[in-house]
């Protein structure tokens, strides 16, 4: 009896999400069994609704989490084997490169996850649209790890992702401005500094950082990860005194 409550439940939800499941199927190369999982995994916060009293909200927050946790742990072991001879501090840079909101965005948007995102759109500028993405993306992972478990994602994450990173070349790729800004600063022992300031008023909060060298801005940005923020900071700082990255 419970079996055929489960079935009718099941079939019920799929008919109900019909063209979402199609979506799903073409994205991840396989029918989904719970598709509520995923319809919750790309529902952004901006979409959601109060579903608890002390005002959590069904959006994909904790499924992002989760999904966060199976990506870094497969990007680990798949750059700990391809890179045998490789050092700690070597493997973390590529995984940071890999798993980076911006390229988690640039590969929701390959694989056609973009295009099924619910959000606000009118509420949503281009920064925080650009990192609604990657972490639907996340979410998304945290969902097939639900619905099929770890050895799914684990295949999902390598043929359907790594599959549009070169890592041969990720390696000889640098992004990290800010590292870069500090070296240089220490080479020519010159006072470098990073004002963070935090404006909560809005919807999401933004972060602005300042970048300072002896004293004059040279670089200055705006997003709603503090993390982006001073990478977007000293990118701008990098032009501007003409540091090689």
């Amino acid at each position: 009896m419970i079996v055929r409550q489960t079935k009718a439940i099941l079939i019920s939800s799929l008919s109900a999400h019909k063209e979402s499941f199609k979506q799903i199927r073409k994205i991840t190369g396989f029918s989904p069994v719970n598709i509520n999982c995923y319809i919750q995994a790309l529902k952004h916060h901006s979409a959601s609704i109060a579903i608890h009293s002390n005002g959590s909200r069904d959006s994909n927050e904790r499924l992002e989490y989760l999904g966060d946790s199976v990506l870094n742990t497969v990007v680990a072991e798949l750059l700990f084997n391809k890179f045998p001879y490789k050092n700690e501090g070597f493997l973390t840079e590529m995984r940071s490169k890999i798993v980076s909101r911006e390229s988690l965005n640039d590969l929701a948007i390959k694989i056609g996850l973009s295009t099924i995102v619910q959000y606000d759109k009118k509420l949503i500028g281009l920064h925080t649209k650009n990192s609604i993405f990657g972490n639907a993306l996340e979410a998304f992972i945290g969902a097939i790890f639900l619905d099929g478990g770890f050895n799914l994602a684990k295949r999902f994450i390598i043929k359907k992702l790594i599959t549009h990173i070169d890592l041969d070349r990720l390696q000889y790729t640098e992004k990290n401005f800010k590292g870069r800004l500090i070296e240089w600063s220490q080479k020519h022992n010159t006072p470098l500094e990073f004002d963070t300031f935090e404006d909560q008023s809005r919807k999401q909060r933004i972060f602005t950082v300042r970048v300072q060298v002896d004293g004059s801005i040279v670089g200055e940005a705006e997003h709603i990860s503090k993390k982006k923020a001073e990478q977007l900071a000293s990118e701008k700082a990098c032009t501007a005194l003409a540091i090689k990255v």
